[in-house]
């Protein structure tokens, strides 16, 4: 057995540092400046080859609960072709402060060419407008008030109610005629109709001047890590901006890096959460004493049957969406999308607490120094995770308007994980893998709800479904992590205070402030 752990820790740490190199393997200059432009304060990365002399220029805007440095990949295409990118945080997102609406982002986007243009930073006549979601859609709306070059929109966020988009979904409405020049580009696997929508601005084009791409395989996110992408935007380029095609992807090592540094965390995260919540070693006697007493106190707890557990999910799933229709307790924290989630965590766990209230006291002892370890078990996963991520891959570090928000999502998450520690029961009552899928069971219940919500009572939480996926992959680690917690302490209250901590973070890595 120890052999197996040592072979672990040793695998781990390699991935780390192969990863680290790999991810840090960039040869390209990238400068992080601010520019004021319109009353907006926007955090910006510059991205070349390092010569004055560049052939052009392209303004990218990232989409949607992203940021800057996801669309490097896309960035570093360009930049292969001796172009200027600049890459902006829009407001809310990433290194730029609040507040963020529709509205805003683009009128900040707008502010920028319009800045940078002023400064003679770039050329218009030599500009390309690039954009993926929510700023493929910008870039299409500035370029039709301020004269660039081309366009290039990356499965552009839709801008009028058809294939089965709503209007009340639409993030911009009135959708200008297509700037000249503008290559529209969708993936196969697009949620919610917007490839059909990506299409129709081509066939709309008065111009003449368009042109669509269809990716087959790639999904609404991948398309920001497709070879293919690159490849046809800097063709696209060329043509427009009259140079000689040059079709060379950047390299994925610094991808590669990234997730290998990030497998070989998850690695070490298991003994790292063991050794830290049980301490061994340097536990002290009355430590061991409490968790000696809390395995005795819940090796009595009650099991609660599947059915009735996932019945009461689904009812007061549903109640908990109702309410939101009417009131959102948590819109004070201004998260776009969060809010709305952070509140139906709430609600859906005190909902179920109450309905299991006879039992929540005994249901949940615990001694105040295994909740500290539990505790701090979670921040320091926490700003392990997150530090790497934003070392390498995208901007997932907090800054001040996020870290204050996070004591009020932290009880809605702790609210919500608590109750589901009731339903899944014991770590005993249940086999490692059927607990998992229970757990898994009931948030899929949830997230079915939110989504009724989203359609049927117009939440407008159309986020949560952008973000499913990631969710889902977050989720099945989150709650791995609070079973090693459960297992080593028996404190349903600790494994909870471990989740809800991971939760929080995520949760206030991706909604945009508003």
């Amino acid at each position: 057995m120890k052999w197996r752990k040592s072979t672990r820790a040793a695998l781990g740490l390699v991935l780390c540092v192969v990863g680290f190199v790999l991810a840090r393997a960039v040869s390209y200059r990238e400068t992080a400046v601010m520019i004021g432009a319109g009353g907006c304060l926007l955090v910006t990365d510059v991205i070349d080859q390092g010569n004055d002399d560049v052939r052009g220029y392209v303004v990218l805007f990232h989409g949607l609960a992203a940021n800057k440095k996801i669309m490097a990949y896309l960035a570093r295409g360009f930049a292969g072709q001796n172009l200027r990118v600049f890459v902006p945080d829009l407001p809310g997102h990433g290194r730029t402060p609040g507040p963020f609406s529709f509205e805003r982002a683009e009128s900040c986007a707008d502010a920028l060419v319009g800045e940078l243009s002023a400064r003679r930073a770039i050329d218009p006549q030599r500009t390309m407008l690039a954009g993926h979601s929510m700023g493929g859609a910008i870039a299409i709306r500035v370029a039709a008030r301020v004269r660039v070059s081309g366009v290039i929109a990356i499965s552009p966020a839709p801008m009028r109610a058809a294939h089965g988009v709503p209007g009340d979904m639409l993030p911009y409405t009135n959708p200008p005629p297509l700037p000249p020049h503008t290559l529209a580009i969708s993936a196969a696997l697009e949620p919610l109709g917007i490839r059909e929508l990506t299409r129709d601005l081509i066939t709309g084009d008065a111009g003449g001047t368009g042109k669509y791409l269809l990716m087959p395989g790639a999904t609404h996110v991948s398309v920001l890590f497709d070879k293919r992408v690159v490849n046809a935007s800097q063709e696209w380029t060329a043509e427009t901006l009259h140079f000689p095609a040059e079709l060379n992807a950047p390299s994925y090592a610094p991808l590669v890096g990234s997730l290998a540094g990030l497998a070989g965390i998850l690695l070490l995260a298991g003994p790292f959460v063991r050794e830290t919540v049980t301490m061994q070693g340097t536990a002290t006697a009355s430590a061991r004493v409490a968790a000696d007493d809390v395995k005795a106190e819940s090796s009595a707890s009650i099991v609660i049957p599947l059915y009735r557990a996932l019945l009461e999910v689904a009812a007061v799933s549903l109640l908990a969406v109702v309410i939101l229709r009417f009131w959102n307790p948590l819109s004070f924290l201004r998260l776009y999308n969060g809010s709305y989630f952070a509140s139906f965590l709430l609600i859906l766990g005190v909902g179920l607490l109450l309905i299991h209230h006879k039992s929540v006291r005994s249901q949940f002892p615990t001694k105040i120094n295994i909740l500290l370890l539990a505790f701090v078990a979670g921040w320091l996963l926490h700003l392990l995770v997150t530090g790497w991520l934003d070392l390498t891959f995208t901007e997932a570090w907090l800054i001040w308007a996020r870290w204050a928000r996070v004591p009020f999502v932290f009880v809605a998450a702790l609210a919500y994980l608590l109750a589901e520690e009731l339903l899944l029961g014991p770590i005993t009552a249940r086999r490692k893998r059927a607990r998992l899928l229970l757990a898994f069971a009931l948030r899929l219940i949830a997230f079915l709800v939110l989504v009724f919500g989203i359609f049927a009572l117009h939440s407008g939480a159309i986020l949560l479904i952008l973000l499913a996926v990631y969710l889902a992959l977050f989720f099945v680690f989150q709650r791995m992590g609070m079973d090693i917690v459960r297992q080593q302490t028996d404190s349903p209250i600790a494994a909870a205070v471990f989740g809800a901590i991971l939760l929080a973070g995520f949760c206030l890595v991706i909604f945009p402030v508003t």
